[in-house]
């Protein structure tokens, strides 16, 4: 149970309702991290926004699945098992290939982006994304140079703002005792044609 009052989706009424149709997957789920934002519905409008923007949008260039990679990684920094479990589930998905996604999960949990396995611009952007989540304020533009050697400026700032996502959602989930009891793992708004599409799928 979260540490907060939630308001499940039978029980929703008004523009809460409307935000729960909006972002609601197979057999009206929501998911337990949008359901934190029951109480001020404005708040879940404005995380599922950027959420859909950062991650799920058709002008991002970085491949969706590296997306994932870095949201995996910066949860496990973040000790946020909620969102570990949740985006590791959309990342096999996306990958396709078990054995992969289980040597990332490895080298994840070792704490060692070479131990993924990943090309050297993969790593790149976990060192990049690592650094900005454990040591904000110690942060240069020192550490753009490593990236620029495989991103480009529009890359650079994609793998920003998703790193950024995910300690924001990291700390609502932990500061809000929300668990993944109830979810369906792995689930996400993937028309990324369509900006104001945000069903879970």
């Amino acid at each position: 149970m979260p540490w907060i009052d939630t308001v499940p989706y039978d029980q929703s009424t008004g523009k809460l309702r409307q935000l729960y149709d909006r972002v609601k997957g197979p057999g009206d789920n929501v998911d337990n991290i949008m359901m934190m934002h029951s109480l001020r519905p404005h708040t879940m409008e404005g995380h599922m926004a950027i959420y859909k923007y950062v991650l799920h949008h058709q002008a991002n260039t970085v491949p969706k699945w590296m997306l994932e990679v870095l949201g995996v990684w910066v949860s496990h920094l973040n000790d946020c098992a909620y969102c570990v479990e949740h985006h590791f589930a959309g990342l096999k998905r996306l990958l396709g290939d078990d054995a992969t996604a289980a040597q990332i999960r490895l080298g994840i949990e070792a704490g060692s982006p070479p131990a993924t396995n990943l090309g050297t611009a993969e790593q790149a952007a976990m060192v990049y994304a690592r650094k900005l989540t454990e040591a904000p304020g110690a942060m240069s533009e020192a550490d753009i140079a490593p990236l620029r050697a495989h991103w480009d400026d529009g890359q650079i700032l994609e793998i920003n703002q998703v790193t950024a996502y995910f300690s924001y959602a990291n700390r609502t989930v932990l500061g809000l005792g929300c668990s993944t009891k109830g979810d369906i793992l792995g689930l996400s708004p993937n028309n990324s044609d369509n900006p104001d599409d945000w069903n879970h799928s």
